[in-house]
């Protein structure tokens, strides 16, 4: 969202056009960028996700998810405000959870459908990852630069039938990787949020992902043979090579997962809703389609869903 990454410097708004970027911008300069166009993003995302389905007014329960930005009052009141929902609506926020926020966000939303079958819940994930741009050129701030980026999704999730396409959540599973802690964290610094993201990161998802998977689909009774689409963050090129490895799956079904890369890069909680809505365009209609998602991020944490459409 911060124009000055491809204009001149005589033109940049954020960045003090110097050659060492001094006086850097500070963290609360980044928060008062956050909280000028996150709200913005975040209602096109959910504007979009609710047309021709219900309005505003209809949803009983409002979950939003960054890891970009924080502050109170938050997102969460700007979004209810901008969309005249009532004052007395659930609300509630995930901060700092990273890229497998959106799958906690939707384990969180079937738990309250589950509560209350009547629940129309939406949530939304927003990050502005460029916002973070440190200026020391260490390997993690280059790798940082080069593969996050920003963006906004919504989903809207209910009990019921509904005649718009989209997709039955089935299961979900998560596990936290022994050892992987420090090798990809989220701090923040006085001079933005700070990334640290290992090389070894995509040895670790290539060491446990095939037995992540197994396991998930064991507890719901499935075997690997079952699943027709797999939904994967696309954490980075070498990851989903290393998944497309470790699973030996063929015939091109991590594509989606390269597109979105290569079209958006990381944009931490939404991309894998990015992946998700990419594949729900090329499902079969009529036909029973079992959906695998996963993602990954600080712990190192492995979050997965499966999904179903006829």
């Amino acid at each position: 969202m911060i124009p000055d990454y491809t204009r001149p410097a005589t033109e940049w708004e954020f960045y003090p056009p110097t050659e060492n970027l001094e006086p850097f911008p500070s963290l609360e300069r980044r928060m008062a960028m956050y909280r000028k166009y996150a709200s913005p993003l975040s209602l096109a995302a959910i504007r979009r996700c609710l047309e021709g389905k219900l309005n505003a007014a209809q949803i009983t329960h409002l979950i939003t998810v960054s890891c970009t930005g924080v502050s109170a009052p938050g997102l969460d009141l700007e979004l209810m405000e901008a969309l005249g929902m009532p004052p007395t609506m659930f609300r509630t926020s995930i901060n700092f959870m990273g890229c497998y926020a959106a799958v906690h966000a939707m384990k969180l939303a079937d738990a309250l459908i589950a509560a209350d079958p009547r629940a129309n819940v939406l949530l939304v994930c927003t990050e502005l990852c460029t916002l973070h741009f440190q200026q020391e050129p260490t390997i993690d701030n280059m790798l940082s630069s080069l593969l996050f980026a920003d963006g906004a999704a919504a989903v809207l999730m209910t009990s019921g039938d509904h005649p718009a396409k989209g997709v039955t959540l089935s299961a979900f599973y998560s596990e936290v990787v022994p050892g992987g802690k420090n090798e990809m964290t989220w701090d923040l610094s006085s001079t933005g949020f700070r990334m640290t993201l290992s090389q070894y990161v995509a040895d670790l998802i290539d060491a446990d992902f095939a037995g992540l998977v197994g396991r998930a689909l064991e507890k719901s009774g499935m075997r690997k043979e079952d699943i027709h689409y797999w939904c994967i963050h696309p954490g980075g090129k070498k990851i989903l090579d290393s998944i497309d490895r470790n699973l030996s799956l063929k015939g091109g079904l991590l594509d989606d997962s390269y597109e979105i890369l290569k079209s958006y890069g990381n944009m931490s909680s939404p991309t894998i809703l990015f992946v998700l809505q990419r594949m729900m365009a090329r499902l079969e209609d009529g036909r029973s389609n079992h959906i695998f998602g996963a993602a990954f991020g600080p712990g190192l944490t492995m979050e997965t869903f499966i999904a179903e459409t006829k």
